[in-house]
């Protein structure tokens, strides 16, 4: 008889292409995964996947165990989604996953009060930028700037985030545009809109530095680095930042929030979708 945590070890693997990556994904040990793998090709009396040294790679019959195993794993991931979706009204764990730049400046500091309207609701709260999967319950709930378009969900826009440049009020450079340095995302973001907009700006000014997270941004802006494209909810609410002035296109992302389908009507799902939309709604330059 197949074991399913089997099955659920190869797809790691399959997914990852190594050992390695699936023990991470998984958080077990190399040595669980391996055993794991090689029970499975056991019962099935097939190798699934040739070991090199430093990837595996499937077999034809591996790939197409793989086929089958991700119909059965979206099929698992349906029944769990159910089983939560039918919990006890305002009881339970929800993950929500949302861009760093919402987590910390902003639905953090109001888990206080999220906590005192639903005491028995567990909020976990992830700062995220990149896409995550509701369909195979890596949240149940995901705040976006792009609108998601995963099969099977359900999604809202509840804000707008609009950005403008910002320094320090010291900066040595504030009264010469001409003479304004960047602070940039590196190249990883190239194509992240807010990117592309900030170094249209810039056009041949200089960048003097990269950080890869807008809360980076916004200390370098604090400490006179350099010049800023924050959104407005941050800018606007630090006393040693000004807003600059400039010539060039507005700039906004939307805020989009994402449910799958099966869960989008549990009482503890609806709880943290109004908690979030609610917050969002109450912050002067997030709004619609």
């Amino acid at each position: 008889m197949i074991d399913w945590e089997d099955i659920r070890h190869f797809m790691a693997v399959a997914e990852a292409g190594t050992l390695s990556g699936a023990a991470r994904t998984l958080k077990v040990d190399h040595a669980t995964v391996s055993r794991r793998l090689a029970a499975l090709e056991a019962a099935l009396d097939v190798r699934l996947v040739d070991r090199l040294p430093r990837a595996c790679r499937l077999t034809t019959i591996g790939e197409a165990v793989r086929e089958r195993g991700a119909a059965m794993m979206a099929e698992a991931d349906g029944i769990a989604r159910l089983a939560k979706a039918a919990h006890a009204p305002l009881v339970g764990r929800v993950a929500l996953s949302a861009p760093p730049v919402l987590v910390a400046p902003l639905l953090a500091r109001h888990l206080a009060r999220f906590h005192e309207d639903f005491p028995d609701i567990r909020l976990s709260l992830a700062a995220q930028g990149e896409q995550i999967s509701l369909s195979r319950r890596e949240a149940d709930i995901a705040v976006r700037l792009v609108r998601p378009k995963e099969t099977g969900s359900v999604t809202r826009k509840i804000g707008a985030m609009p950005f403008g440049l910002y320094a320090h009020r010291s900066y040595v450079h504030l009264s010469a545009p001409e003479r304004w340095q960047f602070i940039a995302f590196d190249q990883t973001y190239a194509e992240m809109p807010q990117q592309q907009w900030l170094l249209g700006i810039a056009a041949d000014r200089s960048v003097v530095c990269e950080l890869n997270y807008i809360g980076e941004h916004l200390i370098a802006a604090r400490a006179g680095v350099g010049v800023a494209g924050l959104p407005l909810f941050l800018g606007e609410a630090d006393p040693d930042l000004m807003r600059l002035d400039r010539d060039g296109p507005a700039f906004s992302r939307d805020i989009w929030i994402v449910v799958h389908r099966d869960l989008r009507n549990a009482e503890p799902i609806r709880a943290v979708m109004d908690f979030v939309a609610r917050v969002v709604g109450e912050e002067q330059f997030l709004k619609l």
